[in-house]
């Protein structure tokens, strides 16, 4: 691997930004051209889209689809999406899938019960191409409220995604980041301390 593989460079979205919710200097974000790249891949197969290889980390000289191109390649297009059009950086350092899941349920922009049907389709996919396409009805979502994503963290879930011996401790992993918050809040709201209790609308 060390003989074919490029050494290895810091990925697209960890770039410009410090990680805590603020950019590096002043670099201001990544460039909306660049961005606008990036969505070009969405649904297409890692590698086969030359405006996306300069933002990769993962290729290898003999031009292997390997479980680490597919990953950074669906993660490059939702960082690209969820990316668009906001100010703060969407990248955030430890801040998993779950975490930023539980917080667009809580952000009452969307009814609960979508959100968690939507995030339950999600981790019950059966394959990374299915796995993305509900992710990106997520993070389409999630580009509505101010939580990041660490795409980092992403990145190594999708990895192992496509490992059958792994998917398992991924899906425990987002239940766990989404559902034991979601169990004390409810237990807040029966003692009447919860905010932001009342369900709204779901969002289509």
């Amino acid at each position: 691997m060390s003989e074919t593989q490029a050494p290895q460079r810091e990925h697209f979205w960890e770039r410009s930004t410090a990680g805590d919710g603020t950019w590096r200097g002043a670099s201001g974000g990544p460039a909306g051209a660049d961005l606008a790249a990036l969505r070009r891949g969405v649904g297409r197969e890692a590698g086969s889209v030359p405006e996306m290889w300069p933002f990769y980390t993962t290729l290898v000289a003999d031009g292997r689809l390997t479980d680490r191109l597919r990953a950074e390649h669906v993660a490059l297009t939702l960082f690209a999406v969820h990316q668009q059009s906001r100010a703060q950086p969407a990248h955030r350092d430890g801040v998993g899938l779950g975490v930023a899941i539980r917080a667009l349920r809580e952000s009452e922009k969307f009814s609960p019960e979508a959100v968690d049907r939507r995030f339950a389709a999600a981790a019950t996919a059966t394959s990374l191409a299915e796995l993305s396409v509900h992710l990106r009805g997520l993070i389409s979502q999630l580009r509505g409220i101010s939580s990041g994503l660490d795409y980092s963290l992403l990145f190594r879930d999708l990895r192992d995604w496509q490992w059958p011996e792994r998917v398992a401790a991924v899906r425990r992993r987002w239940g766990s980041q989404y559902f034991v918050r979601l169990g004390r809040a409810d237990e807040d709201h029966h003692h009447g301390t919860a905010e932001g209790a009342a369900d709204v609308p779901s969002a289509h």
